[in-house]
């Protein structure tokens, strides 16, 4: 497999998709591919210091524009130095959310509409992953599962969060080619080769990633 794939990793906060990206990472540096897994926003020393600006629950008096142009901030900078590098010369990038949470988050969630998108694809150059697996699990279940106190999105009222959530389902219905909808209330291993069997069916150069579960 000589050229660069682009996967990113999608769903509501507490879906399971560090485990599940993480699992992948391990199987195709066992199976022998130049894989590399990073996570936004961050991903790059400015991404991650705009990170803890968004994340940090003090910054409670930002506005939702002020949010999101933060994240498209982090993630022009995560395209320009690590994405478009690492597929350029061949590797194999994972990332734990890329511009579908924008959308879902800050265009669906803050109601700031199309203008969420328009800046992101400005932001990034038109790169799109791909393949997306996005992770669906209601918000009420994935919320349990995590501490929500240091996180300021996180800590958003379930009513967010359910919008958030439909603002996923509804860009799966949107493009189907590229996202996969993968029920997140499963077993962890019963996800996991729900995705190894995708990306075979997507390219059979991934078929070493079956080799190296038997």
């Amino acid at each position: 497999m000589s050229k660069g794939w682009f996967i990113s990793f999608e769903g509501p906060d507490g879906s399971g998709k560090s485990t599940q990206i993480s699992l992948l990472a391990e199987k195709m540096k066992l199976a022998g591919f130049p894989v590399y897994q990073t996570r936004e926003p961050g991903g790059t020393l400015i991404g991650e210091k705009i990170r803890s600006l968004i994340l940090d629950p003090a910054n409670h008096e930002m506005a939702a524009v002020t949010e999101a142009l933060l994240y498209a901030a982090a993630r022009a900078q995560h395209a320009e130095e690590v994405i478009k590098p690492l597929l350029s010369a061949g590797r194999i990038v994972l990332s734990d959310r890329y511009m579908d949470s924008s959308l879902a988050y800050q265009g669906v969630g803050r109601r700031l509409g199309d203008a969420v998108r328009q800046v992101n694809e400005i932001a990034v150059g038109g790169l799109q992953p791909n393949r997306t697996f996005l992770l669906a699990l209601d918000p009420a279940v994935g919320l349990n599962r995590i501490d929500r106190a240091h996180d300021r999105l996180e800590a958003e009222a379930i009513d967010y969060h359910r919008m958030v959530y439909q603002g996923f389902l509804d860009l799966a219905q949107q493009h189907p080619d590229r996202i996969r909808v993968i029920r997140a209330d499963q077993p962890s291993d019963q996800i996991h080769a729900e995705i190894i069997a995708d990306l075979i069916d997507l390219d059979p150069g991934f078929e070493k990633l079956a080799e190296a579960i038997r």
